[in-house]
């Protein structure tokens, strides 16, 4: 499960952003194209954060749509996964967005 070596990276820079301050929670953005599934980053999150400084900080997972544009007609679709059909019957898919997976903040205590 990849979600687990994501969740040490997320503890990582948490961490060293946070410099020994206690932290609350963590707000993350995760696409629905980037293939990690927010429950098993929950749990994983919660063992990467045993034993550390934040411990007992909570996960927040914003999840964000995917955007793709058809190569055939040019429309925007919003994809929920990997794969999509546009109104105009292309699969042949662009993805503008969807896949990005960020820390977007952290609440101190």
């Amino acid at each position: 499960m990849h979600e687990m070596g994501i969740a040490m990276q997320i503890v990582d820079v948490v961490l060293e952003k946070a410099h020994g301050a206690k932290v609350r929670s963590v707000r993350i953005e995760v696409g629905k194209l980037a293939a990690v599934l927010p429950d098993a980053l929950h749990f994983s999150f919660e063992l990467a954060c045993e034993g550390t400084a934040i411990q007992g900080a909570t996960l927040v997972i914003d999840e964000v749509p995917g955007q793709a544009r058809c190569r055939a007609c040019d429309a925007m679709l919003v994809l929920d996964r990997p794969y999509g059909q546009c109104g105009c019957g292309g699969t042949d898919l662009e993805w503008v967005s969807g896949e990005q997976l960020r820390i977007r903040d952290m609440e101190l205590a």
